[in-house]
């Protein structure tokens, strides 16, 4: 694909600096307007699920000064957060050494390693991120399965970001609600036949979850995932939960039309996140 346009779309955004290349194994693929991410070619690669937690997050907190991403793999969705609030401080944590070494090498590339912190450690760690000022936006795409219902993925960096080898959607929100600020916003991905394990987690943190958005991947097909975000249920006046008829439940987002082109509810998603929107 070419660096300046697609089909007649222009790229938006700031041009990284660059002056790094993919070495064997790996692959250098656009993330977010000019911005790219490494990737292993084998191994774990963004989806998109990545680029819509991200754009959810940022659209339901829009002016974020401080964003933490729990598990945060190669940095596909922290980098795209990133991409999308240009002030913002960006906090990220991966278990995994080898996606950190990818992740360091993306933030490098992209030029945001002056407001882009990557941290190597457990996100159940209760001293997650200790010292650090707590987040407006918390994000995070949780492994969807436990260990044992679903085949192990054959690259090893794959494993974990498919079963819950070191925690699950639980232990993400219980992270979040641990380092949000106040009336921050915690932000996550999960499958949508799984959304009362979802909504369990937010209530066993103690988040309210305030609004909910349904992904269906085709039209006429019933999978997909849902997006869901909420806040720590102190910081929200007393009532407020039963009055506002929460969560706020947005009409489903189709991928793709039943001929399986890109549908135009998806298009504007893919264009707010600086990608080709995909309808020509």
């Amino acid at each position: 694909m070419d660096d300046s346009d697609f089909k007649g779309w222009i790229r938006p955004g700031p041009r990284p600096p660059g002056g790094l290349q993919a070495e064997t194994g790996e692959t250098l693929d656009y993330l977010c307007g000019y911005w790219k991410v490494f990737q292993y070619e084998r191994g774990h690669r963004f989806s998109v699920d990545d680029m819509l937690t991200a754009w959810f997050g940022t659209v339901c907190c829009p002016r974020p000064g401080r964003i933490a991403d729990l598990g945060s793999g190669i940095g596909s969705v922290g980098l795209a957060a990133a991409w999308r609030c240009s002030g913002a401080v960006v906090h990220t944590v991966e278990a995994q050494a080898i996606s950190v070494q990818l992740a360091r090498k993306s933030a490098v590339y992209n030029g945001v390693q002056d407001r882009y912190f990557i941290h190597e450690g457990d996100l159940r760690d209760p001293d997650l991120f200790a010292g650090e000022q707590p987040f407006d936006l918390v994000l995070g795409s949780p492994p969807y399965w436990p260990v044992g219902t679903r085949s192990e993925a054959a690259h090893p960096q794959a494993v974990s970001a498919r079963l819950e080898v070191r925690g699950d959607v639980g232990d993400y929100a219980k992270a979040a609600a641990r380092i949000l600020a106040p009336g921050g916003l915690f932000a996550c991905v999960f499958p949508s036949d799984q959304l009362e394990r979802a909504s369990a987690a937010y209530r066993r943190a103690d988040l309210v979850l305030l609004r909910r958005q349904a992904i269906v991947f085709k039209e006429g097909e019933p999978y997909g995932v849902g997006l869901f975000a909420g806040s720590r249920r102190q910081d929200l006046p007393p009532g407020f939960e039963g009055a506002a008829e929460l969560p706020v439940v947005a009409d489903p987002i189709f991928i793709r039309r039943k001929d399986g082109r890109i549908h135009p509810g998806m298009a504007i998603v893919r264009l707010v996140m600086g990608f080709p929107p995909g309808l020509v």
